[in-house]
């Protein structure tokens, strides 16, 4: 039986607030969300992973999957993070949700249990630890220096939850329940092959009496011949069966558990348990950066808007400085700018260069921020987009009986045929299967479609002359040391493309220049 109860917020007639989404209509339904497409290419899913490791009774994952599209529902989320970042209300609302789960652990306990009444006194006990959590929290709040809305609101439907008679009569009934069913005593009388449950009639205790009169005879430490037996929640038939005879002999108090088990099946508030579940969404995601702030690396808060001239400064990726990090390697963090008429970033230059990571740095950055999190760097704005569309290299797949060319195309038009003027278009490397003409003429004609849309976007390649379509296109190059052309910087600057610089470096180190031949070969 699980019948709903109206909530205190659904009785006044008042929206349920949300801690997580601006208006609670927007709430996304879980079971409709998956992820997105381009997650792999930008490696957020090895991000997402990580934020929500150790989390999976909250369910946080389609938190991530569901980007906001205004920018009032992102400032909402900022409100709360800069609260959360406050070490006092973090710590009170961490040891809310410590009592949740301990609360949650004992209702599952209770379902792997056998016997009525243990099943029944450990609800009660989940009932408890709920009340207490609930209580403890709203007094915390009270005394906490809040800004935000989202915990403002809800901060005022806790004070109204716990002051309703609701409220109150669950904690005056468990605590009722709980003294009544303590108080109890009984005797076992034990046989040879029975034993007799009565109650207690004041009979002494000898067992001190006993410890005391032998203590004399203590010869220090000797051998324990005592039966240990086991303390698990699990009980025994012969357990169970004197508790059934324990609830014959105080039935009254047996009774109003089973009425109060009958009565509470529903005793969590609805809003209460959403907030549990949603904060963690920033719980976890400012634990994630703050791996990143102690190794010396910047967060920021984005400003996100519909205008599209993007910057970022000191941007990195974020799943590459995780592994990074964590085997003590330096991170390199790049700049970009996109301003007035300027659309795509076109990336060039040396293979293995961090072009690709630049790529991703990209979408990772617009994506967290539309999500309304920090992101990566010293400052970022961003533009508020309603679709990201990848194309990322791909192995071929036989099964589809497509070459890969024919595979690139197919992909690419159909991100083509979806994508509006709002939205985010990065690719990377298309067309490498093909002959240098075809590719040059294909990149030129999916270049002018996205210019034409006026989507915002990168492309990383190795046509150097993309990045001179338009004054749309914006050439940036990964560049290498000056003194060792084979040494990679990872630094991605805005400049124009020159595939021949590279080559010239790369001669100069092999001494294969026109000067250096000339001096080698005798005339």
């Amino acid at each position: 039986m699980n019948r709903v109860r109206p909530t205190i917020g659904a009785e006044r007639g008042t929206a349920l607030p949300s801690v997580l989404f601006e208006r609670p209509e927007d709430r996304p339904e879980d079971d409709r969300l998956e992820e997105p497409a381009f997650f792999a290419d930008l490696n957020l899913d090895q991000i997402v992973g990580a934020i929500t490791a150790g989390k999976d009774e909250y369910r946080l994952k389609p938190f991530f999957y569901a980007p906001l599209t205004t920018t009032s529902a992102i400032e909402y989320r900022h409100e709360v993070m800069h609260d959360l970042e406050d070490g006092t209300a973090m710590a009170q609302i961490r040891a809310f949700a410590q009592r949740m789960r301990a609360m949650r652990d004992h209702l599952a306990q209770a379902d792997k249990l056998y016997y009525k009444y243990q099943k029944e006194r450990w609800f009660l006990d989940a009932v408890g630890i709920y009340c207490e959590a609930v209580a403890r929290l709203a007094d915390d709040l009270d005394h906490a220096d809040l800004k935000a809305r989202g915990l403002l609101a809800f901060r005022n439907y806790l004070r109204g939850y716990v002051a309703s008679d609701r409220f109150a009569s669950l904690v005056r009934e468990t605590k009722r329940i709980t003294a009544a069913l303590s108080a109890i005593k009984y005797c076992l009388l034990i046989g040879d092959d029975n034993i007799k449950v009565r109650r207690y009639e004041g009979e002494a205790d000898y067992s001190i009496d006993v410890e005391q009169t032998f203590e004399k005879f203590k010869q220090g430490a000797a051998k324990d011949y005592r039966v240990t037996y086991p303390t698990g929640p699990d009980m025994n038939h012969v357990e169970a069966q004197v508790l059934d005879r324990v609830a014959l002999l105080y039935p009254d108090a047996f009774l109003a558990l089973d009425r109060f088990v009958e009565e509470n099946v529903d005793y969590q508030d609805a809003v209460i348990r959403a907030f549990d579940r949603e904060v963690q969404f920033y719980i976890a995601y400012l634990d994630y950066v703050e791996r990143f702030t102690r190794a010396g690396l910047e967060i920021c808060y984005p400003r996100v808007s519909k205008v599209k001239r993007v910057r970022s400064y000191d941007a990195y990726d974020f799943a590459l400085a995780q592994k990074l990090t964590a085997e003590g390697a330096s991170i390199v963090c790049n700049d970009f700018y996109l301003d007035d008429a300027e659309r795509v970033l076109v990336v060039s230059g040396p293979n293995q260069g961090g072009k690709t990571t630049f790529a991703r740095t990209f979408g990772q950055l617009h994506y967290l921020a539309a999500l309304g999190c920090p992101v990566a760097g010293r400052e970022a704005h961003t533009f508020l987009f309603d679709r990201l569309f990848t194309h990322f290299e791909r192995e071929e797949d036989i099964t589809t009986l497509r070459g890969k060319l024919e595979d690139d195309l197919l992909r690419i038009h159909e991100i083509l045929d979806q994508a509006t003027s709002e939205s985010i278009i990065i690719m990377n490397e298309i067309f490498t299967s093909t002959t240098l003409q075809d590719a040059v003429f294909l990149s030129r004609k999916i270049m002018d479609k996205i210019m034409a849309l006026d989507a915002l976007g990168v492309c990383v390649t190795f046509i150097d002359e993309l990045s001179t379509l338009s004054e749309k296109t914006v050439s940036m190059v990964s560049t290498v040391s000056p003194e060792n052309p084979a040494l990679r910087t990872y630094k991605i600057l805005r400049r124009p493309a020159d595939g021949l610089a590279y080559a010239l470096s790369i001669a100069e180190k092999h001494r294969l220049t026109y000067e250096s031949l000339k001096e080698r070969i005798p005339s």
